[in-house]
Parts: structure tokens; C-alpha cells; sequence
């Protein structure tokens, strides 16, 4: 039997001169003075990286003293709005990446209300700046503000775009407030963008950072029953599409956006991608019960499906550089990312 065809096909190959991928070159609209938020980050390092390489100017936003020519001082906490107001003048973007990680700690009560506290309030007050500043035309005009597929809760093995409405559970409740936290950017007239973002597949951290030295060991191996499908990005991709929704043109995209390769994987595939790459056997595999005890509530979350896909992106003709696991897998080995 002939399987039907994905709802979300790619589209045609744009023009030649559209940016795509990491090699890609920006439009000569990309804001050029950008403020981050999370610079220190796995993504923020990495894309204040790529912006300095192409010559532009990156404000660093810190919650301490500045001790750098290109840091600013910021309130996280949305108590003094002054302060953030004074570290976004003269932008022309904001890249708001900062946020407490969900999978550094058990989720006790306190870290949940970290969480949430750590994304909504930053929200709150990067969006509240850019607004005041956008009343004087001396602020940012593009306001790009993180957040994850989370917001989707437990697809099963239904795949869904931006479109689809929010779960039901902690994190999407999380993500729900997190957007909405940018809502006076979004009255400001500033144009705004969510960037719901999936597993990141690098080296350097993240829940993937913390996978290949257990692949290399040989320890690998697929996590409750590896049918849940889990919707990566490698972290060229990730920044580069990041990068080209930084660009200023006439179809700028506004609103949602997911960061996922076209095509999520199941756990299943993406252990045996690892192995077959890393060369190391991938028999090992952890009960679900097992990663309750020791994860407690956010198993739930590890061991969910989320079969989300980039619709918004492929439509605007973004092209990934790294569109399947095994494309993901070697990058981040071949670049030390």
C-alpha cells in the first residue's frame, strides 16, 4: 500500500537569493545593533557568535554590574523598568533567549514557580521596554522572544503546526504565559516572533549535550518504549533561522514559529541514529518507571510524544541545513557544537 503523502511537504526550492542555513547571508534589511538576552546560553553564545562574525553589533543583557564593553544591565525581575529601557535603546532587535532550565533540577515546587517566574517575568520586562521605547521610534523594531514546543503538551504520533492550540499539563501552561507575557510589544506595534523550539542537538549542552558522552560510553539506549517522537534542531539550524527571522522584508513572519526539523523521529530512531554514528551499541534502555523515580513529574514530559514540524518556516522558504537526526548527529560531532 502506497502511504499517503505528509500534510506538511516542503516546498519548492526558493530563489538562490534566499538566506537559508548557516552559510547563508543576511538581507541587507537584518537589524544591525541586536540585544540578547541568555547570551551565555547554548543558543545565545551561538548566535552572538554568528552575528559578530557577520559584523554586527550584539548587546549582551546581564542581571549584574556590567563588567564588558558590550554588556547591559537588566531586570530579569520586571521590578525597575528603567534599567531595561536604558539596555535597549538604539537597538534595532531584541532576542530575548533567558530562562531557568527545565532539566536542570527535579521539579520541586519552588524550581516550577522558577520556571515559570524566570520566563514570564523577563518576558514581561523585555516586552514592557520595548514598548516604552517604541512610543520615541529609539528602540527595537523586531522582537524576537523565546519559546518551546512545549506549549503543544503530548501529540502523540499526531503532527501538528503552529496552528495547533496549547496542551494541557505544566509546561504548556508555562508556554502559554510565557508568550502571553509579550503582549505590550505586541500592542506596541513591534513585531514580534515566538520561537517555539525542540530539542537542540549539540554538544555543548542541552538535554543532547548530556546524551553523547552516554552514547560514547556505550551506555546509550532508548528511553521508556522509544516510540515518542521527539522534534529536534540542530544548533546551525537553530541559529540560523533565528537569524532569518531577524531579517526585515515586507512577509516578515509575526506570531508563532516552530524550530524543528521538517521531519520529528521517534526516540527509537534518534538512539539509533547515535549509535550508529558514534559507532557504540545502543542496547540499554531505561524503564519509564525508572526515569519517574529519579526524574519525577518532568518524566512525564521525557517520555511524551511531540510530533511538531516547522510549517511556518518551510512556507516562508527557509531552507535547513540539517534536515534529518543522522544530518543533526554529525554536525554537532564535525563542529564541536
Amino acid at each position: 500500500m502506497t502511504p499517503p503523502p505528509p500534510p506538511f511537504p516542503a516546498p519548492p526550492d526558493p530563489p538562490s537569493d534566499t538566506p537559508s542555513g548557516p552559510e547563508s547571508e543576511d538581507a541587507p534589511d537584518t537589524p544591525h545593533r541586536i540585544a540578547v538576552t541568555g547570551a551565555s546560553g547554548l543558543i545565545g553564545s551561538a548566535l552572538v557568535r554568528s552575528l559578530r562574525a557577520d559584523g554586527h553589533e550584539v548587546v549582551r543583557l546581564v542581571r549584574r554590574a556590567p563588567s564588558a564593553p558590550d554588556e547591559a544591565r537588566w531586570d530579569a525581575l520586571a521590578r525597575d523598568p528603567g534599567t531595561t529601557v536604558a539596555a535597549l535603546e538604539g537597538c534595532d532587535a531584541v532576542v530575548h533567549l533567558a530562562g531557568a532550565g527545565v532539566g536542570d533540577r527535579r521539579w520541586t515546587d519552588s524550581y516550577k514557580r522558577e520556571i515559570r517566574d524566570s520566563r514570564v517575568l523577563g518576558t514581561t520586562a523585555v516586552a514592557e521596554a520595548v514598548a516604552e521605547l517604541a512610543k520615541t521610534g529609539t528602540g527595537p523594531r523586531v522582537f524576537l522572544c523565546g519559546s518551546a514546543i512545549g506549549f503543544y503538551g503530548d501529540t502523540g504520533e499526531r503532527r501538528v503546526d503552529e496552528s495547533a492550540p496549547p496542551g494541557t499539563g505544566f509546561l504548556p501552561e508555562v508556554s502559554v504565559a510565557w508568550e502571553a507575557a509579550a503582549e505590550p510589544a505586541v500592542a506596541a506595534g513591534v513585531r514580534t516572533v515566538f520561537l517555539r523550539t525542540g530539542l537542540v542537538v549539540s554538544r555543548r549542552g542541552g538535554a543532547w549535550g548530556r546524551l553523547f558522552p552516554i552514547f560514547r560510553a556505550g551506555l546509550g539506549g532508548r528511553l521508556g518504549d522509544g516510540g515518542q517522537y521527539w522534534s529536534h534542531i540542530s544548533l546551525a539550524d537553530h541559529v540560523a533561522a533565528t537569524r532569518f527571522l531577524l531579517r526585515e522584508t515586507p512577509d516578515a513572519l509575526s506570531g508563532p514559529v516552530n524550530l524543528t526539523a521538517p521531519e520529528p523521529v521517534t526516540n527509537r530512531e534518534a538512539t539509533a541514529a547515535m549509535g550508529r554514528i558514534l559507532g557504540r551499541p545502543t542496547v540499554f534502555a531505561v524503564p519509564g518507571p525508572a526515569l519517574r523515580l529519579a526524574l519525577g513529574e518532568f518524566a512525564t514530559d521525557v517520555l511524551g510524544s511531540q510530533r511538531v514540524v516547522p510549517r511556518r518556516l518551510l512556507e516562508a522558504g527557509f531552507r535547513f541545513a540539517h534536515p534529518g537526526i543522522e544530518d543533526a548527529v554529525r554536525a554537532a560531532l564535525e563542529t564541536g557544537d
